[in-house]
């Protein structure tokens, strides 16, 4: 088959879905911030901003608080806020850890994404694995007792900060055996398993894929993830179809990294010498047999006809996904993709990659962009190189409620630059009635 089919619609595999819902903040603007945190001057000064959003998050309103972390998430996508968070990085995690524990469902999910946004901000190191260790247990308390509405962006918070803060495979699979839980509940006697919704599972399946793909194959402990392979070929049989391709997408990691072989390997020479009680041989034909099932019905899906009232944006983008999953099985090629920032590319060559990108772009949304551009972390990460600054250009371009404000009349800044004027043209006036004098013989201005 070739690569005729790799280049096929790069465009249409990068996730272009970068709407995050009731947690968006795009429809919050600078002004309406201000009014809610009760400013009654005009601060154009970002710090000052944040330190307000920062102080509302102490408030007893909900609704406050929301308004607030929706604040802080803008803050975070338009600019690297590094003086910001030298100062307060301590103050904002534990108030958003705050919100995850008494929060309502949309406060949950706008707390969770600044905490991932601030691990991407803040980078590896020391303050990124203090993120981790110190949201792992609310974000999984969440996850068992909190709103169904609000799993998807605590899933999607605890695989960034894992991603940013984790040092070695365990802090990764202690992390995704958290998000495999919500799926496979270990339950007590008498405790019934509430059916998670098709959002869910996606969510889930995502983020465990994302989390799969920082990790080498060979170090992942196959005792925890056998039955992984068998229930992403169950979901592709669902009816549900971001279900499907989500499920597509873990199996495309697992047979890239080897890791279905691997896992026969180890289980074969465990000391029993079984795979799930079975005798080695039988092992391994259950194994191939398994690849030859999902082989077909990957072959189906790339060529699904489409039910009664199925989008057909939707439709595409799974015939899409599925016949480059399709080639890539049978043919060991991976799909290709590149996007433009800045006037330079940045470019997938693997499914690891590719889905590595599509998840941070859905995840930090609007200000993707801003961070390739500036987060050296994302930078050094997808090997990016942004077109260089002009030297010329202002470093912080400002906004247009921001060029509204220096406009205004009425504005503390333009009162200021009115009295700055007056006072550079008596200067002016001053000199040049000096400058006559000394023309006239007169020493002293």
């Amino acid at each position: 088959m070739g690569k005729r089919n790799s280049q096929r619609k790069n465009a249409a595999m990068l996730d272009s879905d970068d709407d995050n819902s009731s947690v968006s903040s795009s429809s919050t603007t600078r002004s309406d911030r201000l009014s809610v945190l009760g400013t009654e001057e005009v601060q154009l000064d970002k710090d000052s901003l944040l330190e307000q959003a920062l102080d509302a998050l102490f408030e007893k309103r909900g609704s406050t608080r929301e308004k607030a972390l929706a604040a802080i998430i803008e803050a975070f996508n338009s600019s690297m806020q590094h003086q910001f968070l030298e100062k307060k990085f301590a103050t904002l995690l534990h108030q958003c850890l705050s919100s995850i524990k008494r929060g309502s469902s949309t406060e949950i999910s706008l707390a969770s994404r600044a905490i991932g946004l601030l691990a991407l901000t803040v980078g590896p190191g020391d303050n990124a694995h203090e993120i981790l260790e110190e949201s792992v247990t609310p974000l999984s308390q969440a996850l068992k007792s909190g709103p169904q509405s609000s799993k998807k962006l605590l899933l999607e918070c605890l695989a960034v900060i894992t991603f940013v803060g984790g040092s070695d495979t365990e802090e990764t699979e202690k992390s995704m055996q958290v998000m495999w839980q919500v799926v496979h509940p270990k339950l007590g006697p008498n405790v019934a398993a509430s059916k998670p919704s098709a959002d869910v599972i996606t969510a889930v399946v995502s983020a465990w894929s994302f989390l799969l793909t920082t990790m080498d194959g060979f170090k992942l402990n196959p005792k925890h993830w056998q039955e992984s392979i068998s229930y992403f070929s169950s979901l592709l049989d669902k009816d549900d179809r971001s279900v499907r391709i989500a499920a597509g997408e873990a199996l495309a990691i697992i047979f890239e990294k080897g890791s279905l072989d691997k896992f026969f390997r180890e289980a074969r020479d465990s000391t029993d010498g079984s795979i799930q009680g079975s005798k080695p041989r039988e092992g391994f034909s259950h194994i191939q047999g398994l690849k030859g099932k999902i082989t077909n019905q990957v072959r189906s899906l790339s060529a699904e006809a489409g039910g009664k009232g199925s989008a057909k944006k939707d439709l595409n983008s799974q015939r899409n996904f599925f016949r480059d999953m399709l080639e890539f099985l049978e043919d060991g090629y991976c799909p290709e993709t590149s996007m433009k920032i800045g006037g330079e590319s940045l470019q997938t060559s693997s499914w690891s990659q590719l889905i590595q990108l599509n998840f941070l772009k859905h995840f930090i949304g609007g200000g993707f962009i801003k961070h390739m551009q500036e987060n050296e972390f994302l930078q050094d990460f997808f090997g990016f190189k942004p077109k260089k600054k002009n030297p010329l250009e202002d470093e912080h371009r400002v906004s247009s409620v921001e060029k509204r404000m220096f406009k205004s009349p009425n504005s503390v800044v333009n009162k200021a630059r009115t009295q700055l004027l007056n006072k550079q043209r008596m200067l002016s006036e001053g000199r040049n009635v000096g400058h006559y004098a000394v023309n006239g013989g007169d020493e002293e201005v």
